[in-house]
């Protein structure tokens, strides 16, 4: 029994990290889909109702688990193998692969986890904690960009799947059909645990269990956040240091406490942010792990399902506060009380009185353990660290443009790499970028400035316009003297502008990135907000996407403002610049005011659904 436990809870660990990115490729291939069903109408909505209902049984499996011990050992190698041998071709970028392979690797590992929560109780905690630490470590060692989604991973993908079978038949041959101690009837189960998990998966994927995602909620550096958020979450594996804890928490007044503790720590990440809300986060992110341990008890095969479709309506609900404009405009501003209810739900089963076992001393815990976990904090710090810049001390300026459609292609192809290549193939030294995830389950959880900024060498200033996890940024190879930035006024969805002052030898340049919105009278007030917030600045630079063709007031204005259109200046023919394919409508502008441009193209990538501008300029 005892020699199974290891084998048994590296094998769920492997299935539950396979679920982790999995839900976050499904996530980010769903909003392609859905996109173009409800605004392109390029997919019939039938074949669109079919893949959210292939979606919703993969969630609902957990309600197929056994109950008989003996097929329950079984059942567990067989949908370890599957979520294995199913995640192999979710490392491969293209989308229709990485929908099905994904809704298999969820739907097997779902019935796992119920299996597991049913046979093996005690193995669920500590496995979904390093499911958690394994996903926040590959993603750190990427630039938050998952490596295990990179096309030379997939050689690596197949061995670990093969190692996940092994590792389940070990369990097995051990007679790891037992829960680790006792029988299943002496660890009792319940429907609000599995509500539970389900919100607390929601709460990983979503924030806590992203660095890059915690530094902009709290508005905190990524280089200070992840080597952090990492101890946090290895703490309770710690076994001192997690029975300390349950100890402290015991009772029914203890529980209430951890309860409320949790949420505070969860509201004052976004509410009092800064270095105050990093703590109350890591204090979050703590509390809901250790909670996992307090009361002992399993969710039962349908609170899991439950828990699953709720896991479901959060994400919904949580994507709402990014789209609200194209969906319910009462969602607007609501991230943190998503957020908020997540983690109340999450937290409940810490109301359920403590089991004496949770607090008994492991006999077999060894101050030795403690060394993995070291290596993997030494190691995640190196990767946050920050990279050198490559300034760039003198002119002519190169300047780009950029909408980056979220990282995608416009066929929904994830092609950060394609886009990091056409800014270096470019040769720009600032670029302003449109359309900027910073952590969101439906565009991988990267943080498309910041992994842009390491991959080319370049700052990167982040202006947020939604929930502090998307936005606008601009890329600048030039030293930065100060950096700010302003939301425009914004009835539809919220937009805004970057600003960064450069130095460029002796001189100083003001740098401006911005987004207009979709409507002719909500360009007009929001470019009021953004000429008065640049005022009689100058030398100056704004480049963005405008929304707005040369005919249109947009582009009258800011002639009348005494910028100049380089095309125009140079008598360049003006390519357009949207969509990307067969384009059409020059919308994608660099504006220059008080400088001399030399040089103004469109480069032909069709990495992004725009077309990238580049323009040359030199000080007067």
């Amino acid at each position: 029994m005892h020699e199974a436990r290891l084998p048994r809870t590296l094998e769920a660990a492997a299935v539950l990290l396979f679920l982790l990115q999995s839900v976050r490729v499904l996530f980010s291939v769903l909003f392609g889909v859905i996109y173009d069903t409800i605004f392109e109408e390029v997919i019939p909505l039938t074949a669109a109702g079919g893949i959210l209902l292939a979606v919703i049984l993969a969630f609902l499996t957990p309600l197929a688990a056994v109950r008989r011990r003996e097929r329950g050992a079984s059942l567990l190698l067989t949908t370890a193998s599957i979520a294995a041998l199913a995640r192999i071709p979710v490392t491969i970028n293209q989308p229709t692969i990485r929908l099905w392979s994904s809704i298999v690797v969820i739907g097997a590992a779902g019935l796992y986890l119920s299996t597991l929560a049913r046979h093996h109780p005690r193995r669920l905690a500590p496995a979904l904690i390093l499911a958690l630490a394994a996903d926040q470590f590959l993603r750190t060692a990427g630039d938050t960009f998952d490596l295990a989604l990179r096309p030379w991973w997939l050689p690596v993908q197949t061995a670990l799947a093969v190692g996940v079978i092994i590792a389940g038949r070990r369990a097995q041959q051990g007679g790891g059909l037992g829960t680790g101690g006792g029988s299943p009837q002496d660890h009792p189960s319940g429907w609000i645990e599995g509500l539970a998990v389900g919100s607390l998966l929601f709460l990983e994927t979503s924030l806590l269990d992203f660095p890059n995602g915690v530094a902009r909620w709290s508005g905190t550096g990524y280089e200070v956040v992840a080597p952090l958020l990492m101890a946090v979450t290895l703490l309770p594996l710690i076994e001192p240091v997690r029975r300390g804890a349950l100890r402290l928490f015991r009772g029914a007044l203890g529980g209430l406490l951890l309860l409320v503790l949790g949420l505070v720590g969860l509201a004052a990440g976004r509410w009092v942010g800064g270095w105050i809300g990093l703590a109350g986060l890591l204090l979050g992110q703590y509390l809901l792990l250790v909670s996992l341990f307090r009361s002992g008890r399993a969710p039962t095969p349908g609170g899991l399902a439950l828990g699953f479709l709720l896991f479901l309506v959060l994400n919904f609900a949580f994507a709402f506060t990014f789209t609200y404009p194209y969906t319910i405009p009462a969602f607007r501003g609501m991230g943190q009380p998503v957020l908020l209810v997540a983690g109340l739900i999450a937290l409940l089963p810490a109301l359920r009185s403590t089991r004496p076992e949770t607090l008994r001393p492991a006999a077999t815990w060894s101050p030795l353990s403690l060394l993995p976990a070291a290596l993997t904090l030494l190691l995640t710090l190196a990767f946050a660290w920050p990279r050198p810049v490559a300034y760039r001390e003198s002119g002519p300026l190169h300047v780009g443009t950029y909408n980056m459609h979220y990282g995608y292609n416009t066929t929904w192809r994830l092609t950060l790499e394609e886009i990091a290549r056409t800014i270096e193939e470019s040769g720009a030294d600032v670029v302003m970028l449109q359309e900027v995830d910073a952590c969101r389950i439906t565009s991988y959880g990267v943080d498309n400035g910041l992994w842009l900024a390491r991959r080319l060498g370049m700052h990167v200033v982040f202006q947020p316009t939604l929930e502090n996890l998307s936005g606008i940024a601009l890329l600048t190879r030039f030293p930065i003297v100060t950096a700010d930035g302003a939301l425009l006024t914004s009835e539809l969805e919220q937009t805004g502008i970057v600003h960064a002052r450069l130095r460029v030898g002796d001189e100083e340049v003001d740098a401006y990135g911005i987004w207009l919105g979709l409507k002719p009278e909500e360009r007009a007030r929001q470019l009021t907000d953004a000429l008065a917030f640049i005022g009689d600045r100058s030398p100056a630079l704004l480049g963005g996407d405008f929304n707005s063709t040369p005919d249109s007031p947009v582009y009258a204005r800011l002639v009348g403002a005494g910028f100049v259109d380089p095309f125009v200046a140079l008598g360049v023919d003006p390519a357009p610049t949207s969509p990307a394919i067969e384009p059409r409508n020059r919308i994608d502008f660099v504006w220059g005011r008080g400088l001399h441009p030399l040089d103004a193209s469109v480069p032909d990538s069709l990495a992004s659904d725009h077309r990238m501008v580049i323009t040359e300029w030199d000080l007067p």
